[in-house]
């Protein structure tokens, strides 16, 4: 008899063979997934660095001395 494996939580762990998809659609949905989360994250990487503007926070940084000066 198989024992049934359950996290501390007391769900039941799924085995490996039994995450796999079974068919070929379901893998290929997977894939295009896949693919598509980590287009959409390398896009969002590259436009944040095409359109950085390395000055914006040079305003913030002048009323951040000012105020210490006079405080301090």
């Amino acid at each position: 008899m198989e024992r049934t494996a359950f996290e501390p939580f007391g769900e039941q762990l799924v085995s490996a063979t039994d995450a796999q998809p079974k068919s070929r659609a379901s893998k290929l949905l997977l894939r295009v997934g896949t693919t598509l989360f980590w287009s959409l994250v390398a896009g969002i990487v590259v436009a944040r660095a095409a359109f950085f503007e390395p000055g914006i926070y040079d305003g913030f940084t002048r009323f951040a001395s000012l105020a210490k000066s006079l405080i301090f």
